[in-house]
């Protein structure tokens, strides 16, 4: 049987999204309506890119420089099991850090029940969660906003001198032949200032 996910975007190869040179995995899909959202299109459960998880980790493998990967949205936990699965199957290809972000907290989802969710939190070096606020956006970390928690559920990543909460917001801005996007945590700032030169308010698909 194959597992496939319902992919929004990817990206192979971004320094924006936690430390190393990692690459994104966006899922199409989210309970939650965040006021705010940087991503609105990426929140209806319809269907995007269906792709296979071993298709998938070979193209987020594709550059050899990629150390770990980011797996965001959408909402990754409404995909657990095949988030877990590609998990898996990257793993076996190379060692690789994984960070995920989530609109649920850590605590609903060791009690949830909900199938793939305990086996994809086995395989999180950091789990960053939370709905977005955003009038707690303090434009700091990774994480969208101050109520959100950094949750290193192993050491992995714990030292290498990567500030999850506090460091300065970093956003790649990238060209393609159809759009430009952002792949990062965007200030609100940035996308202020960004708008008049794109063309409207909201011109761009946020990534985060």
């Amino acid at each position: 049987m194959v597992v496939r996910l319902n992919v929004a975007s990817t990206c192979v190869g971004t320094a924006a999204l936690g430390p190393g040179f990692r690459s994104v995995v966006w899922v199409q899909g989210c309970p939650f309506r965040c006021k705010g959202c940087v991503a609105p299109e990426w929140i209806p459960d319809v269907p995007a890119r269906l792709v296979g998880v071993e298709e998938l980790a070979a193209e987020l493998l594709a550059d050899e420089r990629v150390d770990g990967l980011t797996f965001s949205g959408g909402e990754p936990m409404a995909q657990a099991e095949g988030l877990a699965a590609l998990a898996k199957i990257a793993r076996r290809e190379r060692d690789l850090s994984i960070v995920c972000f989530t609109g649920f907290t850590l605590n609903r989802l060791r009690d949830s029940g909900v199938p793939g969710t305990v086996e994809l939190l086995s395989e999180v070096d950091v789990l960053i969660d939370g709905r977005y606020v955003r009038e707690r956006d303090d434009g700091r970390g990774l994480r969208g906003s101050a109520n959100q928690i950094v949750h290193h559920l192993t050491g992995r990543l714990k030292d290498v001198g990567y500030d999850f909460a506090g460091r300065e917001r970093t956003t790649e801005i990238r060209v393609g032949e159809r759009e430009v996007s952002l792949v990062g945590v965007p200030t609100a700032d940035l996308l202020t200032r960004l708008a008049p030169v794109l063309g409207g308010p909201a011109p761009i698909p946020g990534r985060v």
